[in-house]
């Protein structure tokens, strides 16, 4: 008796010594010091021989591109080193793409970003036998250069017109002439196709190297949003075409430039037809290019064949559905020119399926009510589809391979989290970074059995700076209220006084297909949420109704009124959390950011008898503001809906909101505009409510640069602290 309470005391003793030593996680360790910045492969790239890859690795004066054996991590060769760029004092490599035969590489730099997605930058081309390092477009910003499939041309985007440029010859061709920028753009996308069908380049070469598809978007007819920049002794403009809810788009054309006859062919104009194209490339045949056609309301999807010789459009597969039709990339023509795979939600779970060419449905390849989430490699040599799912569990993304047929299928990966897949060209190899929701990502190669083959990066350095500070592991959880089940998680301070009731912070998202509960990494969210919790509060975060891995049924019940599900469920949620004994039930708040700042200010005041006190930061505070792509596929025209317009919009119900309220905005979010608070404030002062209200200056969605980062967090700990 006497040495098992002297081993309690000690290990009691031990524990409390050792749980002293760490220190709670501060906001300047976040923002300021970098103290938990993760290393992250830069430019990772398979290689033909996928027996080899390559990254791009940095030093204070120098990037290297550097060929790596795959099987043992040995580092080859160096492949070029920015040092060779000698016309310049100084380059910093950001982007490279090897040409097919890889001879030759193409390296970006002075890379400028446009829009989320979208940049510019100056272009060298380096011949890998030679040396020889040559500018590209006489050094003029380009975007979106892509070698042709034999090698030999470079296609690509500048001031909204197409070009061509000729290796051999450093011959460049201008294949369009109608560019102007809040006009007409010839081969990318315009602001809205970018943000919201996540397509920038918009062109394609076809397999014979002889033609190149275009998308071309007239936005003459789109309204402009004007940004005011603060940048001098009078504020300037910024101009750009940004068509809200309801509004007009741009009309949109397929065309196909012919290089040896130097001749441009419409194939498609959707001019008048309020229509999108949201994806374009070519099938095998290298006279038939492929292209998305879907109707405004995004429940109807064609795949259609365009013969560019004939000018024949053929429609080889059409979906509908009474709710909206998600698009994806997953769309691959087999080289047997005979088949296609795509991916679809038709049976209520996002599926593989195999259709031949003429448009006939050979099998679904996988079933079952889980969701495939990204189809990771296709072999058609051993007739096998490598791809991720959430059969495992909803919060979870394993890895799966199975055979055409839909037989013999395999889970390859293993540890229970999130596991995100680039299979090699061959599909020999394949790079898995994982993590968990409390582990920091893994990269690691595996061979297509599913064996460890070598580690990249383990974030052993993070980990070890990690283990200084003291850290509290996130609880999953379910619940259950009325015939709904809810996943959702809890970072719960260690140190609790018994029958202490704590105060309780919610995390929330909750856009369509979204999820914020997941068994995955969530970066700096996670360490301010530990300083939270080291401040004594809860942090929760639950799925509402909407959100991603769960089926059609549960995701796409939004449809026509967003907020209303995710707000009821939110409500639950807190009821559900405000009743466990070691929670003081007045005192919850909310946070969130975009669709998580709008669903926080309907909390605040539609569930104002919950919530005490929120955060919205950048908030949609009514879709009528908003984007067509994103708004119209869940409420459709405000036109034919205007009660899904206006039930759940907070400047609504501001007059409802009872608790200490704090509304963040960038003055110059492009994507969910400052009018949004501009009009929420105005919403609360005819409200007479008081709030609180910040604006950081010259600053977009992503509120970043510099010390922002560190001011914003700041700012909403010590609102959380004032206030909860």
């Amino acid at each position: 008796m006497f040495k098992r309470y002297f081993l309690i005391t000690l290990l009691f003793f031990t524990y409390t010594t050792y749980a002293q030593s760490k220190r709670p996680v501060s906001i300047e360790d976040i923002w300021l010091r970098g103290t938990f910045r993760p290393e992250i492969p830069q430019g990772f790239s398979w290689m033909k021989n996928d027996a080899y890859y390559t990254e791009l690795v940095s030093d204070e004066t120098t990037q290297r591109i550097i060929q790596f054996d795959a099987k043992n991590g040995k580092e080859l060769k160096t492949l070029f080193s920015s040092s060779e760029i000698t016309n310049q004092s100084k380059i910093n490599i950001q982007e490279y793409v090897f040409s097919p035969d890889e001879s030759m590489l193409l390296v970006a730099s002075a890379k400028e970003p446009i829009y989320r997605r979208s940049s510019k930058s100056v272009v060298h081309l380096v011949n890998l036998s030679t040396r020889k390092v040559t500018p590209l477009s006489s050094s003029e910003k380009i975007s979106y250069p892509t070698f042709s499939p034999d090698g030999r041309k470079i296609a690509y985007v500048k001031n909204n017109d197409l070009y061509v440029t000729t290796i051999a010859d450093g011959k460049e061709t201008r294949i369009t002439f109608s560019g102007i920028i809040n006009k007409i753009i010839n081969g990318s996308s315009d602001w809205v196709y970018e943000e919201e069908f996540e397509i920038t380049k918009a062109f394609s070469w076809s397999e014979d190297s002889k033609k190149i598809a275009y998308l071309t978007f007239d936005e003459s007819d789109v309204k402009e949003c004007v940004m005011q920049l603060w940048d001098g002794l009078y504020p300037t403009e910024y101009r750009f075409k940004y068509p809200k809810a309801g509004e007009k788009n741009s009309e949109i054309t397929v065309s196909c430039y012919f290089l040896e006859d130097n001749k441009t062919k419409e194939l498609f104009s959707g001019k008048g037809k309020d229509l999108y194209i949201p994806r374009l490339q070519w099938t095998k045949n290298p006279s038939v290019v492929s292209f998305l056609k879907m109707n405004r309301l995004q429940n109807h999807l064609e795949i259609v064949h365009a013969d560019v010789t004939s000018g024949t459009l053929t429609t080889v597969y059409d979906e509908q559905s009474d709710t909206y039709i998600e698009v994806n990339d997953y769309l691959t023509y087999l080289s047997d020119a005979k088949h296609f795979i795509i991916t679809s939600e038709k049976s209520g779970f996002r599926h593989i399926y195999l259709y031949s060419l003429d448009g006939k449905e050979i099998r679904q390849i996988t079933t079952g009510k889980w969701e495939v989430e990204k189809i990771s490699g296709i072999d058609e040599a051993s007739r096998k589809i490598y791809y991720t799912s959430t059969e495992a569990s909803p919060l979870e993304r394993q890895l799966y391979v199975i055979d055409f047929d839909g037989k013999n299928k395999k889970q390859l990966s293993s540890g229970k989290g999130t596991h995100e897949i680039e299979m090699s060209s061959n599909k020999n190899f394949y790079l898995d970074v994982f993590s968990t929701i409390s582990t920091p990502h893994r990269a690691s190669i595996f061979n297509k059995s599913g064996k460890e083959v070598r580690t990249i990066t383990d974030n052993k350095e993070l980990l070890k700076r990690m283990g200084a500070f003291s850290f509290i592991e996130p609880e999953f959880f379910q619940f259950t209220s009325g015939n709904e089940t809810f996943d959702g998680w809890m970072i719960r301070p260690k140190e609790n006084v018994p029958g202490e009731k704590l105060p309780v912070m919610f995390y929330v998202y909750g856009g369509p297909g979204y999820q914020t509960v997941k068994n995955e990494w969530m970066g700096a969210n996670y360490f301010w949420f530990q300083a939270l919790a080291a401040r004594g509060y809860i942090i929760v975060s639950v799925d509402p109704r909407g959100c991603g891995g769960r089926g059609t049924s549960i995701k796409k019940i939004t449809q026509k009124s967003l907020g209303k599900y995710e707000t009821e469920d939110l409500i639950t949620s807190a009821r559900y959390i405000g009743s466990l004994n070691y929670v003081d039930s007045n005192r919850i708040g909310i946070f969130g950011w975009s669709y998580g700042g709008y669903l926080s200010s309907l909390a605040m005041t539609l569930g104002a008898e919950y919530f005490k006190m929120g955060i919205a930061v950048a908030p949609v505070t009514n879709w009528r503001f908003y984007d067509t792509i994103y708004t119209e596929r869940y409420l459709g025209l405000p036109q034919d809906n205007p009660e899904g317009y206006d039930n759940y919009s907070p400047l609504t119900h501001a007059v409802k909101l009872k608790g200490n309220y704090l509304l963040i905005h960038g003055t110059a979010d492009d994507n969910v505009h400052v009018q949004n608070s501009m009009m929420m404030a105005e919403a609360l002062v005819n409200s007479n409510k008081q709030f609180e209200l910040f604006y950081y200056t010259n600053k977009n969605h992503g509120i970043y640069g510099g010390y922002t980062r560190f001011n914003l967090y700041k700012k909403m700990t010590d609102f959380i602290e004032k206030n909860l």
